[in-house]
């Protein structure tokens, strides 16, 4: 659904005004992807999509072209986070609690009742590592949203966070691709599972009968950047500069439940549109923003111990 919405909004009409092919390839994350291909000094993506904490990490450790911002636009036109010297912010999105409300006897209202087998007995899908598993089990523990990267900062805090995993433990189905959760849902594997807010609207436009919880959701911004060595680096920032105008970002809002990085973007909305965005205030009510700088600071230690913790 979402490399879809892109190759039509951006990747065709960016190769029928360059005359040149827009080539896409699917990758499912991780920083180690990334750092073997700079590393082989044979970098095949001239332009590759990541998350926060990966373009954070890797603009420090020179994994990443330094962006001409004079060949991009304005930074004024962009939401502050989205501005960096080594990214451009796409677009915000959420992972958010979802569920079937046919297959519940009532509404769960948060992390909490997604912890709460009695209650709400079943399967829970969960995103495969301890970025957002670990803050997930702490605001079911009682953590408030503003307050999870202050514990989670802390040993006790980790501790904490694992010892609520422990729990749900028996009871998780981990997922790793986008479009598992949809699937996993509608086919009974789950009853509730974390998911990609653009996915559940996709999917209920389809007429799936799927809710999101947006309290506790946790939101980020997906970047464009550029490997080290990019074979295209003027083409690539032409292409960077052409899916960041407004229209081009209204087009994708419009087409998946993202918000715009571009905030000129925004003022082209339907407001029937932006109210499903994250973006919407009444969705980032209880909210938490990803930490960047804690997983670019974290991240491997903590995802070494997820490693360890699963497998036992």
């Amino acid at each position: 659904t979402f490399q879809d919405a892109q190759r039509e909004i951006y990747f065709k009409p960016f190769a029928e005004q360059s005359g040149q092919p827009v080539l896409d390839e699917s990758w499912e994350g991780g920083y180690g992807v990334l750092q073997s291909k700079v590393q082989a000094g044979n970098p095949n993506w001239d332009v590759v999509e990541v998350e926060s904490p990966e373009l954070l990490r890797g603009c420090s450790e020179g994994l990443f072209e330094p962006l001409d911002w004079s060949r991009i636009g304005k930074k004024e036109d962009f939401i502050p986070a989205a501005v960096s010297d080594c990214g451009v912010g796409i677009f915000i999105w959420s992972t958010v609690l979802t569920y079937d409300p046919k297959k519940l006897a009532s509404a769960p209202q948060g992390w909490a009742d997604f912890w709460d087998v009695k209650k709400f007995p079943g399967k829970r899908g969960l995103r495969w590592g301890a970025k957002y598993s670990l803050e997930f089990a702490l605001m079911a523990d009682g953590v408030a949203p503003k307050d999870v990267y202050q514990t989670l900062a802390t040993p006790a805090g980790v501790e904490r966070a694992f010892r609520k995993l422990d729990e749900l433990k028996p009871y998780i189905h981990w997922w790793k691709s986008g479009q598992d959760p949809v699937r996993d849902l509608a086919d009974g594997t789950v009853v509730m599972s974390s998911a990609y807010n653009g996915r559940i609207a996709a999917a209920q436009a389809e007429k799936q009968r799927l809710a999101m919880v947006w309290s506790g959701g946790v939101y980020d911004f997906d970047f464009w950047a550029l490997p080290v060595g990019v074979w295209k680096k003027q083409l690539a920032e032409e292409f960077i500069r052409f899916a960041s105008q407004p229209e081009q970002q209204k087009a994708f809002a419009e087409n998946i439940a993202y918000g715009p990085a571009n905030r000129k973007a925004v003022g082209l909305l339907d407001p029937q549109v932006a109210a499903n965005l994250p973006t919407a205030p009444q969705n980032m009510q209880n909210a938490v923003g990803m930490n960047v700088a804690f997983w670019a600071e974290h991240g491997e230690a903590l995802e070494q111990r997820f490693q360890n913790w699963a497998k036992r």
